[in-house]
């Protein structure tokens, strides 16, 4: 019973997080999802130690799990979007394919680069 509320007050923690920045972002009027905000408050906090690992150790794992749930809606309303993906299918494809390529393809010329460097450093 102790675990569950333990899990509770995390999720709740989480919660709350995501909650402020989205409160922030419409108050603010910031360019900027409250959930994309939230992740960088969150980060920030554990980063300043304001927020302890240990308070959102057991939650975090749970929610990464079941993460998969929380998409089940989005897919059921991808199906009144049909014609758009008849009609600009190829167009929607290459999108994915290039913005999925292209960061992997920068982070992997980026991390050779800085690896060749250091190696080039420490061999001087």
């Amino acid at each position: 019973m102790r675990q569950t509320w333990r899990l509770l007050w995390q999720a709740a923690l989480f919660a709350g997080v995501a909650w402020l920045a989205d409160f922030a972002v419409r108050v603010l009027d910031m360019p900027v999802p409250g959930n994309v905000l939230g992740i960088i408050a969150l980060f920030l906090l554990l980063c300043a130690g304001i927020v302890k690992e240990s308070w959102i150790s057991e939650a975090a794992p749970f929610l990464l799990r079941h993460l998969v749930f929380f998409f089940i809606p989005v897919a059921v309303g991808l199906m009144n979007w049909g014609e758009v993906f008849y009609d600009y299918g190829w167009v929607l494809l290459g999108a994915i394919v290039g913005s999925t390529a292209l960061p992997l393809l920068v982070t992997g010329w980026l991390a050779g680069a800085l690896r060749r460097k250091a190696a080039k450093e420490k061999t001087q």
